[in-house]
């Protein structure tokens, strides 16, 4: 919904532990393409204070501000590193959990891009939740597209699922052994 008030928007996702920089260099490019502008997002929250062995809180609390500004100049140099110093991105760390901030991020945008999420927990169902709830279209960079390495878990998933396959292939056949690849 390109008007004369509002130029074509992308909001990106940016992780604080993958960086987002196949989705951040997208989004760039589609900006770019369409005249538009890029929104790089980012949610933070304060982290829980570690307890002691008696219970009680450590004395070393963060303080809110500082982790804020930490947030913020990681944020920016994040996108810095992907898109270079003189990019036009706007950046933006809101205080909140992912899903929350990126659909309010979206809300108003054209297009929302989000790298698949790499945690076991949130997984596919995560960037499911944004497609279904999202007030625009969501891109999802999935990790063979955006060259992350498979995770332990789909390593080992795969090696099980090889070996399931054997071992129904060679099921009631006593002596049976599979030829061997070359």
């Amino acid at each position: 919904m390109v008007t004369d008030e509002q130029p074509y928007t992308i909001v990106v996702g940016v992780s604080a532990t993958s960086t987002s920089p196949t989705a951040l260099a997208w989004a760039a490019a589609q900006a770019r393409q369409n005249g538009g502008r890029l929104i790089a997002v980012r949610a933070w929250r304060l982290p829980s204070p570690q307890a002691t062995p008696s219970g009680t809180p450590a004395s070393r609390i963060a303080r809110g501000p500082d982790v804020e500004q930490a947030a913020q100049e990681a944020l920016a140099a994040d996108v810095a590193a992907t898109l270079g110093a003189d990019h036009a991105a706007e950046i933006r760390l809101v205080r909140g959990g992912k899903y929350g901030v990126l659909i309010k991020a979206a809300a108003g945008a054209d297009l929302l891009v989000v790298d698949a999420p790499r945690q076991l927990l949130a997984g596919p169902m995560f960037a499911h939740r944004l497609v279904y709830a999202a007030s625009c279209p969501v891109v999802v960079m999935p990790p063979r597209v955006s060259g992350e390495p498979p995770s332990v878990l789909n390593r080992v998933a795969g090696a099980i699922g090889r070996s399931v396959v054997t071992a129904a292939g060679t099921a009631g056949r006593p002596g049976y052994r599979p030829p061997l690849a070359r």
